[in-house]
């Protein structure tokens, strides 16, 4: 068994994750009490008891459901289950790293909150738009995006799994890509309900930002390796991690090319870590002989811990 560990990203949050974690395991009501000493609220009662608007926020949703995984991985670690490799979808990225000793929990925490602003800021409300292609190959996405591209910044922005492609940009080439997307043969086209549109170059001023914390922050060399969102590629130095952490808030993420580059090293476990289910039906949809398995709350550590024979 190769298991690599797996975190979801921005869209996993809901009002009572991680409630009965928290509840049974003192080790994961520390990791709130810390975040929320950073934060100077308490997250814990937040993502307990909402309100769902503020969770909903981006540069509080991303310190959330950092939180809420490292919490939970503390609880998988103490029961013996590690790890030879990590990979994380956008804000799981840092999680990943985190979870592979690259950042201090605290200054995951703080960065990931400052991100999420830099994201908010970056592109006024309504501006910008985020779609989810269903049923396309990636080369037929990339032709309409550039065809739409003519009426302004439209591109790939996450390679989620096979026929599944979220496209992001300006509100009005992206609604004209979906209609093209739509009469080329695409199953379904979803808007997303996302105020940031995220893995595309109207990123790039929150990625000027971001490099300037990320300079002051100590980044460590991992304990397990990371499979990044940026390449697809296995990362472990510090000096790699930096710029490929900086490169990921405005470029794709390859999703579906990550989980390959798993599997492709022998990799036949995946267990998502955090709340939600979203990176497991993805896997399974890339991974079909792999093993996927998740932790979001009591029911499924259980679950999980029994298929592992822990």
């Amino acid at each position: 068994m190769k298991i690599a560990f797996l975190f979801p990203g921005q869209g996993s949050q809901t009002v009572g994750m991680a409630r009965d974690i928290i509840e049974n395991y003192p080790v994961a009501k520390d990791v709130f009490a810390e975040a929320g000493s950073v934060l100077g609220y308490d997250l814990a009662s937040l993502c307990v008891n909402g309100p769902a608007d503020k969770l909903n926020l981006t540069e509080t949703t991303q310190p959330a459901i950092l939180t809420a995984s490292i919490a939970i991985l503390r609880v998988l670690e103490g029961k013996g289950v590690t790890a030879d490799a990590a990979a994380g979808h956008s804000l799981g990225e840092y999680t990943a790293i985190t979870a592979a000793g690259g950042f201090a929990f605290r200054d995951a925490v703080s960065l990931v909150r400052k991100r999420g602003r830099y994201m908010q800021e970056a592109v006024p409300g309504g501006v910008g738009l985020m779609a989810a292609i269903l049923g396309m190959e990636r080369a037929a996405v990339e032709k309409t995006c550039l065809e739409a591209a003519k009426n302004g910044i439209v591109a790939p922005a996450n390679y989620n799994s096979p026929g599944q492609i979220v496209i992001a940009g300006e509100k009005r080439a992206v609604e004209t890509a979906m209609e093209m997307a739509k009469a080329a043969g695409a199953k379904k086209v979803v808007p997303l309900a996302v105020s940031v549109p995220s893995h595309c170059s109207m990123m790039k001023d929150a990625g000027e930002k971001l490099a300037r914390d990320l300079d002051k922050v100590a980044i460590s060399d991992l304990r397990i390796p990371i499979v990044n969102n940026a390449d697809a590629k296995f990362l472990r130095t510090a000096t790699e991690l930096r710029p490929s952490l900086l490169r990921q808030i405005s470029s794709p993420l390859y999703w579906e090319d990550s989980i390959n580059r798993l599997t492709a090293d022998g990799y036949d476990t995946f267990i998502e870590i955090g709340p939600g289910r979203v990176l497991s039906g993805l896997v399974k949809r890339i991974a079909k002989d792999g093993k996927v398995l998740n932790v979001e709350d009591l029911k499924s550590l259980t679950e999980t811990l029994a298929a592992l024979g822990k």
